[in-house]
């Protein structure tokens, strides 16, 4: 099994001030973050956050409009040629060769980087195994799990020292997706630093530290117990027979500072804490909801990028 190490002091990404503009447009506003060798980091955050462009400049795919960033000690933007030599990239649309088969996509990919497929197999072993059956099929004839797996070998093929993942598992279903992580899991476990993106807020656990990113701003960064263990208020879980209007009446309710749709109830905050909930639990009576449940419940990494970007909600 390989075993990633890097010959720098520093960490394997720094990034300093890095922003971009698209004309009036902010699509990255200035941050300055740092990720350790061999961790598992993840960018959480929903479409429009800024996540796919902060991953093309650190992979010197699109030039920064201020600011700057290191990989494994090379600049994005001087050291372009050498960085492309030694990351992995694997981005949010699949951009396999569809008309290739399997075994075909893999082969290129490697000659692109002067290797073969036989000299990156062992890296590629676990994962390439679960579609080696199917190597004599065309790509784009593949499910979306197989896809993944098939351009996360492709990324990985030439030995990267650090693996940049953008959205990986979007459209992919519920069993294709643990299983996915589970593959990044164990290549982190080998010391391969890795950087991935998702609008899934349940898959922040599977990563070491995560930013919760929004409107091109990082709003928090630190461990997802971390993060959890950061929120400010107490939280409550609200249900009635009447679902549909319960949304309206809690908003409309005094005692209710923050209310919002998650899963089978409603997560909501209170101006006074534990005290107001007897007093909701009679506004809510008075609105026509004669079966109440008000519970409290511990917050979820969604709840806390909700606290931090209120209009989220």
């Amino acid at each position: 099994m390989q075993r990633y190490a890097s010959d720098h002091h520093e960490p394997s990404i720094v990034i300093e001030g890095l922003a971009k503009s698209f004309g009036q447009l902010e699509a990255v506003h200035p941050l300055s973050l740092s990720i350790g060798h061999g961790e598992l980091f993840g960018l959480i955050g929903p479409d429009g956050a800024g996540k796919t462009t902060l991953l093309r400049m650190l992979t010197s795919l699109l030039l920064p409009t201020a600011g700057g960033a290191r990989v494994e000690g090379l600049d994005v933007v001087r050291d372009y040629r050498a960085l492309r030599l030694i990351l992995g990239y694997m981005p949010g649309r699949f951009s396999l060769y569809q008309d290739l088969t399997v075994r075909e996509n893999l082969e290129f990919f490697a000659s692109v980087f002067g290797t073969t497929m036989a000299e990156g197999y062992s890296l590629i072993r676990d994962i390439y195994g679960q579609i080696e059956r199917f190597e004599g099929r065309r790509a784009g004839k593949l499910s979306g799990g197989m896809k993944q797996k098939l351009a996360l070998s492709c990324a990985l093929i030439h030995r990267p020292r650090i693996l940049f993942l953008d959205e990986p598992t979007t459209g992919v279903d519920p069993v294709s997706r643990r299983e996915f992580w589970d593959m990044l899991q164990r290549l982190q476990e080998q010391g391969l630093t890795i950087m991935v993106s998702t609008p899934y807020m349940d898959e922040a656990s599977r990563c070491g530290r995560i930013a919760l990113m929004q409107s091109g701003h990082i709003l928090q960064v630190d461990s997802p117990e971390g993060i959890k263990a950061s929120y400010p208020h107490t939280l409550w879980a609200v249900r009635s027979e009447r679902m549909i209007p319960l949304l309206t009446d809690l908003r409309q309710s005094p005692e209710v500072e923050t209310a919002y749709s998650f899963g089978e109830s409603y997560h909501v905050t209170l101006r006074s804490g534990s005290q107001g909930v007897e007093a909701l639990r009679t506004s809510l009576r008075r609105a026509g909801h004669s079966s109440v449940s008000i519970e409290k419940i511990s917050p979820s990494v969604e709840d806390c990028f909700m606290a931090l970007h209120p209009s989220a909600s």
